[in-house]
C-alpha cells in the first residue's frame, strides 16, 4: 500500500536518493528544500505526479510552521518523516529569529517538524521518524550556558552540538507516547552533499576523500528505505554505521533530553507571537 513520506533536505544526496527510491515503490513523497533550482531538477528527474516539492528555508521558524501547515492541508496521515536538512556554516550566522543558524536548521527544524506533524504521524498505521545525524559519536556537547554559541563559535563546535541535540531529541520524542517509532541513524561518511561546502578548497578536499573513502549513497539509504516499510518495534532505535547503539550511552541521557526539551519549548515561547 502506498505510503506518505515527508523528507526535509531532500534535493541532495541521501535525501534525494531516499525520495527517488520511495517513489519507485509507489509512495507519495513530499520533498522540502531551500533551492528552487534543485527542486525543479528533482521534479524533472522523477517525472512523477506523486512527487511534491516545497521550497523553504527551514532555519526559519515561520517557514517550518508554514511547511507543516501545508502538509496538514494536503494529507490526513503521514507514514514517514525523514530528516536530513543541514548545512555547515564556517562563520557564525543568525537567522531572522536571532538564532545560530546551525542550531536552527540542523536541530530546531527537526524538533518542530516532528512535533508539528505528530498528529498526522499518529494517524498512520505504522509511523516512523528517521533522524539522520551522528548518533554513536560522543564528541561534542550541549553548551548549556550558551547554546547559541555567541561567545565561542566554530563550525565543528556548532555541528557537534547540533548532532548531540538530535540524539537527545530522539530520546525525548520517544518518551512522548507518540505511536511513531523514532530512529536515530548515523550512516558514516558518505558521498552525500560533498559539493555543498562554501569554501572551494574544503569542497575539493571533501570530494577527494569521498572518491576513496566514502560510502556510496545507495548503500547508506538502504536501511532508511527499509525502516519506512518496517519501522522498528521499540520507541527509540539508534544505529551507528550498521551497529546498534547502546541506549545507556552518555549522549542519550534522559535527563539531558528532558533539559533540552524544556529549553527548546521556552525558547520557542520567547520567539512566538
Amino acid at each position: 500500500m502506498p505510503k506518505t513520506v515527508i523528507i526535509s533536505g531532500g534535493t541532495d544526496g541521501m535525501g534525494r536518493a531516499t525520495a527517488l527510491e520511495r517513489l519507485a515503490r509507489g509512495d507519495r513523497v513530499t520533498v522540502i528544500g531551500s533551492s528552487e533550482a534543485k527542486g525543479r531538477a528533482l521534479l524533472e528527474r522523477a517525472s512523477s505526479p506523486d512527487l511534491h516539492f516545497v521550497r523553504a528555508d527551514l532555519s526559519s521558524i515561520a517557514e517550518v510552521e508554514r511547511v507543516a501547515a501545508g502538509i496538514a492541508e494536503r494529507h490526513d496521515a503521514v507514514d514517514a518523516l525523514a530528516l536530513f536538512a543541514n548545512r555547515v556554516n564556517p562563520k557564525r550566522r543568525e537567522t531572522p529569529d536571532g538564532l545560530e543558524r546551525t542550531f536552527a536548521l540542523y536541530y530546531l527544524s527537526r524538533h518542530l517538524l516532528g512535533h508539528r506533524l505528530r498528529p498526522l504521524l499518529d494517524a498512520a498505521p505504522a509511523p516512523v521518524i528517521i533522524n539522520v545525524a551522528g548518533v554513536g559519536n560522543t564528541a561534542g556537547r550541549i553548551h548549556w550556558d550558551d547554546p547559541q554559541l555567541t561567545r565561542r563559535y566554530g563550525q565543528v563546535r556548532a555541528q557537534l552540538q547540533a548532532g548531540r541535540a538530535n540524539d537527545l531529541l530522539g530520546v525525548a520524542f520517544a518518551d512522548t507516547g507518540s505511536r511513531a517509532r523514532y530512529v536515530l541513524y548515523h550512516p558514516g561518511f558518505t558521498r552525500s552533499g560533498v559539493d555543498g561546502h562554501e569554501n572551494p578548497a574544503v569542497r575539493s578536499g571533501l570530494k577527494l576523500l569521498a572518491r576513496f573513502f566514502a560510502r556510496p549513497v545507495a548503500d547508506a539509504v538502504g536501511p532508511i528505505v527499509e525502516w519506512i516499510d518496517r519501522p522498528p518495534a521499540e520507541p527509540l532505535h539508534a544505529v551507528d554505521r550498521g551497529k546498534r547503539v547502546d541506549p545507556s550511552l552518555k549522549t542519550l541521557d534522559p535527563d539531558d533530553a528532558a533539559r533540552l526539551a524544556a529549553y527548546t519549548e521556552k525558547l520557542l515561547q520567547s520567539l512566538g507571537p
